[in-house]
């Protein structure tokens, strides 16, 4: 008999929740096909889901035929993007996650008040390329201590940072210690870039750390948030943890020798894919499950204004 601890909370933040939905209506409103700029959240089984429903996934938004709608991922653009939508005359509906959002705004705060911009995050990551292109001419890269150490600034007193929000709380926090040690007088985002889910998801691996041989983490190898929870059960003394799209993905030699399991899933990860793993457990005799909560979320985001506002003309249009 083996035992599961299924982490909570898990799987969609408000976030995705928010982005899938504006697709989803977006095609609704307007019918297929919709075009979506990126994966609209990094999910390999989100993705195929919408594209089954008429969404068509691009690279960049010049793959988007002159007047069709386009969605803009969670993740977040380039003011160079909207400008690009424009100049096409694409119907845009901007997904960005709130929280990036605020991470936009304070990268062109900074910007505008001249300060030199440490962003802490991934090169190449969409919401690292986003955030970059608000301030593209102050904003430096620094991925880890190695690149804290190496920065180079104009001036040390006008210095700030802002991070990526699907980071490593602990990495982040010896990223920012380093920073601080050669900048004294670093300034900060007036209040944490890592969004709650993130935080949130990577607590509850830790409050189960110490009672599993094994976590699995349901989520797709592209999704920074997924990929941290893989590395902070590792970092918690976890001796082994995983990263599987789906049920397909565990591998039954894992499970040698281990009596308690634990489970847990990214931000942009349906709960029906955590369902499917818990029942290929119990198959294996992993049929004792205990939910572990170390907090409770209720955030909810409003749809996009644009969509808001083609709902109430449409709902105006239809009382007459």
């Amino acid at each position: 008999m083996g035992r599961i601890l299924l982490a909570n909370p898990r799987g969609y933040c408000a976030g995705v929740d928010r982005a899938v939905l504006t697709v989803e209506k977006t095609l609704e409103l307007y019918g297929a096909p919709v075009y979506v700029r990126k994966q609209i959240v990094h999910n390999a089984h989100v993705v195929k889901t919408l594209e089954a429903k008429g969404a068509i996934f691009v690279d960049e938004t010049d793959e988007v035929p002159a007047g069709a709608t386009v969605v803009f991922s969670a993740h977040g653009v380039a003011p160079s993007v909207h400008e690009e939508a424009r100049s096409r005359e694409l119907r845009t509906i901007d997904a960005t996650c709130p929280l990036v959002t605020k991470v936009h705004g304070e990268a062109r705060r900074f910007a505008k008040e001249d300060f030199d911009i440490l962003l802490i995050g991934h090169e190449g990551h969409e919401e690292v390329v986003g955030t970059t292109g608000q301030a593209p001419d102050r904003i430096h890269l620094v991925d880890g201590v190695d690149d804290a150490a190496a920065v180079k600034v104009r001036d040390e007193s006008r210095v700030a940072y802002l991070s990526q929000t699907t980071l490593s709380v602990d990495e982040t926090e010896t990223t920012v210690h380093a920073l601080r040690e050669r900048f004294p007088l670093l300034q900060g985002p007036p209040s944490a870039d890592i969004c709650y889910a993130t935080q949130n998801r990577q607590v509850a691996v830790k409050e189960i750390a110490g009672q599993v041989e094994l976590i699995l983490v349901v989520g797709s190898p592209n999704s920074s948030n997924s990929v941290r929870l893989v590395e902070v059960a590792l970092d918690h003394g976890v001796p082994a943890a995983y990263l599987v799209d789906d049920a397909s993905q565990v591998d039954p030699a894992w499970l040698d020798g281990v009596e308690t399991i634990g489970v847990t899933s990214g931000a942009s990860v349906p709960e029906e894919l955590v369902t499917e793993v818990v029942a290929w457990l119990a198959e294996r005799g992993f049929d004792d499950v205990e939910q572990v909560t170390s907090a409770e979320e209720h955030l909810l985001f409003a749809l996009p204004p644009e969509l808001r506002r083609e709902i109430r003309a449409r709902e105006r249009a239809a009382k007459g």
